[in-house]
This record gives structure tokens, sequence and C-alpha cells, in this order.
């Protein structure tokens, strides 16, 4: 008897487990197998571990030899309610037997074009390097309880083959990933701080933390993969080229637009992250950071909207575990102890110089992943809901809803304000900007994101779970941990220390981190013939309706009915530049910009100093804030029952367990 469970055998590595929590309609389910049968197949299910190096179920098997299993059978499921399958369904197979795979209170898709792009290529690759180890990868589509159940049970109909174990990476009571968690100093994730910075400290020195990364298994060192594999389950089929597994997943996404009114693609900008998923690209993406020396300069960049080096981009592939963070303090160690044998590093700046402030950095990022992970663990489904891991107990006064508008502010006012934000027009520049380069490449910088969510959350006090669900659909580096994690963060109702008191100004970041206002002019292209910062960061301050009739911006809602107006002012007799005279904000600002960076995996820097760049922070001068025609409200009224349109409490934690 084989019992599907959550609890993996103490024979067992802590990081694998025999048996695997598969829930049909949440109810447990057992299949009987013999117990004698030429072929005694695992199979391993791959989830966020779509990679053949430090591959701990891979390693065990190739390490310890008394298995007893005679074949193996890697698997990976595109899961139906996390990304939509119906178009693996030919045009003559009928309807879809499951529903559309869309978010619960924004009703997004739940994984848009870009991640389903960069998934299928990250799925594809770990096939073909499964294959050139002498395996294989078997793909299907469906509910994943409902595929393993139709294996086990096709394999059963023959004689000569027999399932003998499911095998996944623990998803139990910890999960760490950087550091192992038989090193963690505690033993339960309820016993993990609040705050990042106890955790942190208690975790150091990080560069002694990790344990090495595990070998990739040698070429005929795993067991065989089966013959006569049991077909796909109808209505579904999955095609032999990696061309049509992409169409058949971008089919039900693209055929109609993803938001009402979306933005066109502006003239020459550029994406930042262009690149393709998989292992074999993660490791090349890695070298790259080295060889350039983009990982011993990540301090000074971290904080950059435009280039493809600004950070390291490896948020994407840490997210599918095409390559792990483990791997990545191993490299870098590397290149800090001058080791490489092949000398690839040695023109590098720092080689062999010990651990830098950028090394540490990324290290320090790495660590941050952790967290969220384990903050997953530990309160479970309070990551889906409005009141956060605080549970806040006005969580229902303070944000506006679809369906539970506040401050007289009608339904349809909210629903305009959604739309405005998620189509990139609400007036705030740098705002839109970070909108639209999401929207069109998937991709925005961390230091956007927590200007976006700030904005949503505290400035338009509406639902910041729109803003998450959002990000889950346009993102391709879309982690459930990092991105539910982080907006509660920024929302004030996370694991953030000062909650509701930090607010970001977007328009002093945008003097901060675009000071010459490349990066809005390179995606709000519309305003590329105003000179002046401020305008440009704010359209609605224009005064010169000449200009605005011949930008053709005089009658849009970014000019007349921004959703938010902040007043602020530059020193300018102290070198920086500002909302008046030409070329303003081209000298060194009268703020210090400092940082906060707590998204994929960057933050201002390694050390845990004050973080100003907020607004109402001390020593921000020369502005305030104020709202725009009630716009900019601060939820009031009865609490309000909880948005119902959310998935159960239960289904949500398992969901995260699944990701």
């Amino acid at each position: 008897m084989i019992r599907l469970c959550a609890s993996p055998p103490k024979s067992v590595v802590n990081l694998i487990t025999s048996s695997i929590t598969l829930k049909q309609r949440h109810q447990q389910f057992s299949t009987t197998v013999a117990k004698m049968s030429d072929s005694k197949i695992l199979i391993y299910l791959m989830r966020r571990d779509l990679r053949v190096g430090d591959n701990p179920i891979l390693h065990s098997l190739v390490d310890n030899k008394d298995h007893g299993f005679t074949h193996l059978l890697p698997l990976y499921v595109f899961a139906a309610q996390q990304i939509e399958v119906s178009g693996f369904i030919t045009e003559d197979g009928g309807k879809s037997p499951y529903p559309d795979a869309r978010s619960q209170v924004g009703a997004f898709w739940r994984c848009g074009p870009h991640r389903a792009k960069f998934v299928a290529q990250s799925v594809w690759d770990l096939k073909n390097g499964l294959e050139k180890i002498g395996s294989g990868l078997s793909i299907r589509v469906g509910m994943v309880d409902e595929v393993v159940q139709r294996l086990i049970e096709g394999f059963e109909q023959t004689n000569e083959s027999k399932v003998s174990a499911v095998w996944t990476f623990n998803c139990g009571k910890m999960r760490s990933i950087l550091i192992d968690d038989r090193d963690l100093p505690f033993d339960d994730p309820k016993d993990l701080p609040d705050v990042y910075t106890t955790y942190r400290k208690s975790v150091e020195p990080l560069r002694e933390a990790p344990r090495p990364a595990l070998p990739k298994p040698e070429k005929d060192s795993l067991l065989p993969f089966p013959t006569d594999v049991p077909p796909q389950h109808a209505p579904f089929t999955i095609p032999t080229e990696y061309e049509e597994i992409e169409a058949a997943l971008l089919k039900p996404i693209n055929a109609q637009p993803l938001i009402k009114d979306p933005p066109k693609y502006p003239e020459n900008a550029l994406s930042v992250h262009p690149f393709t998923g998989g292992e074999s690209h993660a490791q090349k993406r890695l070298e790259h950071l080295i060889t350039s020396g983009s990982l011993t300069a990540y301090k000074s960049s971290r904080n950059g909207l435009m280039g493809t080096d600004f950070s390291t981009k490896l948020s994407a592939f840490l997210a599918l575990g095409s390559i792990t963070s483990r791997q990545i303090h191993s490299s870098i160690a590397v290149f800090e102890e001058g080791s490489d044998a092949s000398d690839r590093y040695k023109d590098v700046e720092g080689y062999g110089k010990g651990e830098n402030e950028g090394t540490y950095g990324v290290r320090f990022e790495l660590l941050w992943r952790d967290y969220m992970r384990l903050c997953t663990r530990k309160f479970g489904p309070k990551l889906f809901r409005l009141g956060g891991f605080k549970e806040e107990e006005d969580a229902h006064a303070k944000w506006s809803t679809l369906d539970s508008p506040r401050d007289g502010v009608s339904k349809e006012q909210i629903k305009d304000m959604i739309e405005r934000f998620l189509n990139g027009t609400t007036g705030m520049g740098f705002i839109d900007a970070s909108q639209r380069e999401c929207y069109h490449t998937g991709y925005t910088s961390n230091r956007a994101r927590q200007n976006v969510a700030s904005f949503l959350a505290k400035h338009l006090y509406i639902d910041w779970r729109i803003g998450a669900e959002w990000y889950e659909c346009i993102l391709v580096d879309y982690d459930v941990s990092s991105n539910w994690g982080n907006w509660q963060y920024v929302a004030g109702v996370g694991n953030d220390p000062r909650g509701n008191d930090r607010i970001f100004n977007p328009v002093k970041q945008a003097f901060d981190y675009d000071p010459k206002a490349e990066y809005v002019l390179a995606w709000v292209d519309e305003l590329r013939g105003v000179d002046e910062l401020g305008q440009i960061f704010q359209a609605w301050t224009i005064n010169d309706d000449e200009k605005k009739e011949e930008l053709g911006i005089a009658e849009t809602d970014m000019v007349t009915k921004p959703l938010k107006k902040i007043d602020f002012k530059v020193n300018r007799g102290r070198g920086g530049g500002g909302g008046g005279g030409r070329g303003g904000g081209r000298g060194r600002p009268p703020y210090r910009p400092q940082g906060g960076d707590r998204w994929t995996g960057r933050r201002s820097g390694p050390q845990d100093q004050g973080r100003g760049g907020w607004y109402g922070g001390r020593g921000d001068r020369g502005y305030q804030t104020r709202g725009y025609q009630g716009r900019g409200y601060r939820g009031r009224g009865d609490r309000g029952r909880e948005l119902r349109t959310g998935m159960m409490d239960k289904e949500r934690e398992a969901a995260a367990s699944n990701e």
C-alpha cells in the first residue's frame, strides 16, 4: 500500500520524501500496488526544482543504491489550478474539465504570458538536461493528484510495471533554501523571528552558513526511464515539440487583452529581462554576473532602473528552482577564494580577495528569500488575507475593494482607479512607467515594485491583494512567498516593524533614482517632448497648454484627472534638480537616497541602515501630499466582512505549499 501523505520517512534525508500530499478535491487517496513486480517505478514529481544539478533527490538515488527501485520517472505537471491548460485541448476535444486558472480577487490569469513562456522554456530545458544524462521527463497537464493517480492506474494495467513510490521535495514544516533546514537555530517555523534582522543575525556569518551544492549526476548514473509510459488523459494532448507547448500555453491567455486599454509598446524601449528560462541559461547568467564584475558592483548598482546588469536578474530562475541559492553561493565562494581551476575569473576585479560588499549583498538577499519562504510556513493562509501576518483589525476599514468602496466612492470609481493603475495611466510618471514596463516585459525593478505597492495600498487605499494578484499574473519571476510577503511588507500588514509608517513618495523616488527621467520617458513615451522633470513625473503640473496640445495629452486622464497629486519641492540651492527649470535634477539631489529594497533579491545594502526616501520620513523636506478629489482617500466606516471571492484558507495554504 502506498499511502500518499505529508510525513517523510525518517530513513530518507530531510530534503526528500517518499510520499507526497496529493489532494483530490481536498481528500487524500491511496492506491494498492503489488508487492512483487518486474519493474518498480519511482515517480519523481518536479515542481519548483527544475534542475539536474544540486538536486537532493537525484543525488540520493545515485548515492544510495539500496532504494529498491528499478526505474525513475521524472514528472512535471502544468497544474490546472496554477496555469491555464485549455490550450492543450484539440479543437474537437470539447471544453476543459477544469475552471479557468484565475485569481480570486481580481480575476487575473494566475500565470500570464511572460511567465508561461518562461516556465515552458524551463521545463523543456530540464527535459533536455535529463536526457543528456540518460533519463527523461514526462510532461502532463491537469490537476496534480489526478495526473499521478492516472499514471499509477495506467501502470497497474500492465503485468510488468508498478509504481512503488511518489517522491517530491519535502513540503513539510520548514522551507529554507540557502541555509539548510537542519542548520537553522530553531526546529519549528513558529519560532521564526518576526523581524528579518533578528533572523539574519541568528544564522550569520552568511558566507559560512550554506552547505555545499550537490554535484550533477554523471551520465547513465540514474535509473532508466520507464518504457510504455501511460499517455496523457483526455481531453488533453501533449505536443512533442517545444514550440507547440509554448503555443498551447499562450493560446487562451492571448485570446483577449489582459486588461482594459492596454498600453502600446513604446518605440525604442528595451526589456531589462531578455532572458530564456532553464537551468542551462541560469548557469550562463550566473557566470556572466561574475565575469562581468556585476556581482562585485552589486551594492552600487542594485537600485538601477535600466539595463540588464543593474541587478542579478536571477529571481525568475530561483523561483522555478532552475538554480539554487547554494549554487550561487558556491560560485561566489570560488570567486572570493580565487580557486577557479579554469581561471575564468582571474581578470575580474576582486578575484581571490575574499568577500566584498557586492558578494555579501547578494547573499543577504538570498537569505531574504529564505526568510519569506519560512514566513509562509509560519503564517500559512494569513499570507493571502487582507489583514496579513499581523491580522490587522481595521483592514476592511482601511482599504476599498470592488465590493466594499469607502468614503462614498462608488464601485465604478474604484473600478476605474484599478483599471488605470493596471494600464499605467495614473498620472504618476514613475508608477506608470513601471506598470507599462511590467505589462510589456514581465519585469520591473525592485525599486519600482516597492513604489507601485505603496502607491496602491497607501496612496489610493485600494485592496493590496489586487496588486499582488496582478504581479502573480504579469511577472516573469513570480514567487508565491516573495510576492505576497513583500506586498504585505509594503502594505504595512506584514513583518515590517514600521508598518503603516513607511510610505513611499513616488515623486521623490523618481528624482532620487531617475534623475534624468530616462526611465519614465522610455515607457511613458507621450511625455518625451516634456523637458522639466517635475512635469514628467507628474503630467498634471504641465502648465503650457500649447505643449499639451502638441503632445496630444491635453485631454488625457493622466493630465486632467490624476489619481493622486503630490506637491514636491526641491531645494535647488543644494545642487539638486527639481520640478522647475529646464534640465532640473541633473545634479545630485539635496537628499540622500537610501534603500529598503525587499522584493525578489535586492535591498538597500548589507547593513541594516536607516531607510530614508519614504514619504513623511525624517530628512525629507519641502513637500507634502494630498489626495485628488477624494480619490486618494483613507477608508473609513464599518469594518464589513472579508471579500468572499478568495480561495478558502486551506486551499490557498495548499497552493502555497505546492508553489
